[in-house]
């Protein structure tokens, strides 16, 4: 063979292996660093940009896609120890042209972390309402989703700041109370009672736990390997103590159901979305909000968990833009 050929050949073969080699030594010595690429690589494929707003000291880390327009901006917000990207699932089932905007929650990801901040539901509620106002996404009434935590945040907003909003998605919320008791809830009591509740199922520190963690969320049994549960628990370890002193202010008396005691104040066409099969939130809830909301319309998701937006991204994509298309008729028929 001549020389250069074999040059060439060799050369070629460097400059494929180094990647490949970076990504085996990243998946096998620093998953969390994949899982972080992972989430870039997805928001820049589904033109996503990440921006950052502020409120005097206090900073809001978000993700947007597109531009206001004549159809309602919509704002999601996520669930405990989650963040803006967990929501780009549903966002691969959206179309461009909607204005979709994605914020980190109160101390999670970007947005600031401060022991001297309210984490209570209302105390979110009012951080949220800052950040709307910053980015002045209130100038036209918007639609506002939340899942858990953020479910019960979206709700109190709603109920709070009604001018705000044109209508609203409850996915699995929290902040009501349930006449049978979840797998979750069952747990905590039972660690209650051990006097060992700095063992929340929700905030896991090894790998197992991980997979306890994801078992208890999900109806659907993901297969996920050894290094990404690894790589999962490695970027929450860190968090690990500001996520225990929120999950026990979000379930003290305070927040615990605020939700329920908020929802008879929601005046907002709402549309609640419930796994059938929520381990972590029982699926009576959807049944409470039905029966106090006026113009509620609820969607029990069969064969799913608490995690409806991983478990069933595109049905609840087409949920979300089916209920705005049905508000658009109502509205039309009205102004006809």
């Amino acid at each position: 063979m001549d020389p250069d050929v074999l040059n060439m050949f060799v050369i070629a073969s460097g400059t494929l292996a180094i990647p490949i080699l970076a990504f085996v030594a990243s998946f096998l010595l620093w998953p969390s660093a994949l899982i972080r690429i992972y989430y870039w690589y997805w928001r820049r494929a589904l033109g996503m940009q990440v921006r950052y707003a502020n409120y005097d000291d206090y900073q809001f880390c978000y993700s947007y896609r597109g531009r206001p327009g004549y159809r309602p901006s919509i704002l999601m917000l996520h669930g405990f120890s989650a963040h803006k990207d967990m929501w780009l699932s549903i966002v691969k089932f959206l179309p461009k042209n909607l204005h979709l905007v994605c914020v980190d929650m109160p101390g999670h990801e970007g947005t600031t972390r401060s022991d001297l901040d309210d984490y209570s539901i209302s105390g979110q509620a009012k951080r949220i309402h800052q950040f709307v106002e910053c980015i002045r996404l209130n100038r036209r009434p918007f639609h506002l989703v939340g899942t858990s935590m953020g479910g019960n945040v979206a709700g109190v907003y709603a109920a709070q700041y009604p001018e705000d909003i044109c209508s609203l998605t409850l996915i699995c919320p929290a902040g009501l109370p349930s006449t049978t008791d979840s797998k979750f809830i069952k747990q905590l009591r039972e660690l209650k009672e051990s006097e060992r509740i700095d063992r929340i199922p929700l905030i896991p520190s090894t790998p197992e736990e991980m997979a306890d963690m994801l078992k208890l969320c999900s109806y659907v049994r993901f297969k996920v390997p050894q290094q990404i549960l690894q790589g999962l628990v490695d970027v929450r370890i860190p968090h690990n103590d500001f996520y225990r002193k929120l999950f026990l202010e979000i379930v003290d008396e305070k927040s615990r159901h605020s939700l329920h005691e908020n929802m008879s104040k929601i005046k907002a066409p709402t549309q609640v979305i419930w796994g059938k099969q929520d381990q972590v939130l029982d699926v009576s809830g959807a049944s409470v909000l039905a029966s106090a909301i006026p113009e509620c319309h609820v969607y029990i998701l069969e064969n799913c968990g608490h995690s409806v937006v991983v478990e069933r991204p595109r049905k609840t994509a087409n949920l979300i833009l089916e209920f705005l298309a049905l508000l658009h008729s109502m509205d039309s028929k009205k102004q006809a």
